[in-house]
């Protein structure tokens, strides 16, 4: 289960032409994978498809119902939209929603890799304890300079 899905020709139903190169393939659970070539020829209102999080959805029938209108989905059509669709904050209804129009994954040749970034966290008592008594230390300062600058003033008055 932990190999990585083979690519398979197209069925008969799926190739535009018998040379075509492979784009389909389905791994033995059936979960079926799909080239990013392939995705990328689903770029029209009659058949718009997305990728998001590395899954591929047919959201063609979605087009006229999408809140936002089909332009915005449209725009996105055929590509990668994951960057997209987590900007606009969609609610948990809306990704709920998506899985219905759920065909099959991407294939892992053409996933993104993902870079980490790195996280730093500063856990060390030393490196905090400064903050500790600086913070207290410099408001004494300012209140002390103000009470002096205030006993100035009614002095010489």
């Amino acid at each position: 289960m932990g190999e990585e899905p083979e690519r398979l020709g197209k069925s008969s139903a799926e190739s535009k032409d018998p040379g075509d190169e492979n784009h389909v393939s389905e791994d033995p659970a059936g979960v079926k994978y799909y080239s990013l070539e392939e995705v990328q020829t689903h770029n029209m209102s009659k058949d718009t498809w997305l990728i998001i999080h590395d899954k591929v959805y047919d959201i063609t029938r979605f087009l006229e119902e999408h809140p936002g209108g089909e332009e915005v989905l449209l725009e996105q059509a055929g590509a990668d939209a994951t960057e997209s669709f987590e900007d606009v904050g969609h609610s948990t209804d809306a990704r709920e929603m998506l899985q219905q129009y759920y065909i099959g994954e991407l294939h892992m040749d053409d996933r993104k890799k993902e870079s980490k970034k790195d996280v730093y966290i500063t856990t060390s008592k030393e490196s905090s304890s400064w903050s500790t008594w600086l913070i207290p230390a410099v408001a004494a300062a300012v209140v002390g300079v103000m009470y002096r600058y205030y006993m100035l003033e009614h002095k010489s008055s």
